[in-house]
């Protein structure tokens, strides 16, 4: 058998959810499933930190073009390849290609279809057009939960449940469950001006991950916690010296947040590094005290299992799959209310019991979640 693969998405710089969802899955598919073929097609050179592993039933094809690439060159490579399967981890199947070769697509989010406001007019009327094609005409559909399942079928009502998967991401443990290294922390957070304790975000600077509202929370408890103490006590307490980081690089619409953080009466508290290397990551996620992920929506959020898997007490909205996920792993608000959010936060950070609940119960859940089940049960579904 063989199987033709879409990976263009590794030739990017930024590296986000679908990305890291890719790239472990390939690390995995060579070693389980030695006796089917896969061609992998991209079209410039491979981000270093994304790049696939090298096994001998692995063939790579650099197939570059200068415009719509996969509707044309991987379009013509995949129909000269005569694949038996071609797996698109993005919802966007090509027009053209050979009626008997059967066609698998994940859906890592429907986000366009219920927060359409929130993403570039350009981008939105492509996300719909291809992702209304696709669903509609995949032979399969893998769905990376079941919240972004009903979502499928609430927007294509037409679409045979029968053929969606759910099939679970995983989780970077050697990256975020790895032995402290104080050291590099130190180091990092030296270069990044972060001192003392801090609030983390970690993922792409866009509307829809609702930070701006994580940073008037931030304000709202600096604030209220200002209020409450005596100047001299304000000076000498946590909250005074308590840092807001949010780590990740621009994405589209980035610019109000931005705009939101310069304003901010605590500006000076607030931190964006920018990209941070995945090597590195762990070790901002292990130093801070609290992990927050403000999302109006997600398909997914690999965020939490990274939180759980760094030993870090986390604060998620409640929408969408995030409480699918956590499940009791993790204290909830409201991704609409910004006083709920201010109060949650206060909660976590003034009990250290709360703390260490909520460690326990997040690292309880990680053995349902692993990339290399998610590969299993990805392979099982395309070969089947």
């Amino acid at each position: 058998m063989k199987i033709a693969i879409q990976v263009a998405d590794l030739d990017h710089a930024r590296i986000d959810g679908t990305r890291v969802y890719i790239a472990n899955l390939l690390k995995h598919f060579g070693r389980l499933d030695k006796q089917t073929d896969f061609l992998l097609l991209h079209r410039k050179e491979f981000n270093s930190e994304l790049a696939p592993p090298s096994f001998p039933n692995f063939q790579v094809r650099k197939t570059p073009f200068p415009w719509l690439w996969t509707q044309t060159r991987f379009a013509y490579e995949l129909w000269k390849s005569r694949a038996n399967v071609v797996w698109m981890p993005m919802a966007a199947l090509p027009l053209w290609r050979r009626k008997k070769m059967q066609t698998v697509i994940t859906i890592h989010d429907l986000a366009f279809k219920h927060f359409p406001a929130t993403f570039p007019a350009r981008d939105l009327r492509k996300l719909n057009f291809f992702a209304d094609y696709s669903i509609r005409r995949a032979d399969k559909i893998i769905a990376i939960s079941e919240a972004t399942k009903k979502d499928i079928l609430k927007f294509y009502p037409e679409v045979n449940a029968e053929k969606i998967r759910v099939i679970y991401h995983g989780f970077s443990a050697e990256i975020f469950g790895e032995k402290r290294d104080v050291a590099r922390e130190v180091e990092l957070k030296k270069q990044w001006g972060i001192q003392g304790n801090y609030i983390l975000y970690s993922g792409a600077l866009q509307p829809r991950k609702n930070i701006e509202r994580l940073i008037e929370a931030f304000d709202l408890l600096k604030s209220r916690k200002q209020k409450e103490l005596s100047s001299q006590a304000w000076e000498l307490s946590s909250f005074c010296a308590l840092k807001l980081v949010l780590a990740g690089e621009k994405a589209w619409l980035w610019e109000s947040i931005a705009k939101k953080a310069k304003n901010s009466a605590y500006s000076a508290d607030i931190i964006m590094p920018g990209r941070v290397k995945f090597c590195d990551i762990g070790h901002l996620f292990r130093g801070a005290s609290v992990f927050v992920y403000p999302s109006l929506y997600e398909g997914f959020g690999i965020t939490i299992l990274e939180a759980f898997a760094a030993g870090v007490p986390l604060l998620t909205a409640s929408n969408s799959s995030l409480p699918e996920v956590a499940g009791d792993g993790a204290l909830y608000f409201d991704a609409q209310d910004t006083r709920q959010l201010s109060a949650q936060l206060e909660k976590i950070l003034t009990s250290s019991q709360l703390q260490a609940e909520l460690i326990a119960k997040g690292q309880a859940r990680l053995p349902a979640f692993s990339w290399e089940k998610c590969a299993q049960e990805t392979l099982s579904y395309l070969t089947e």
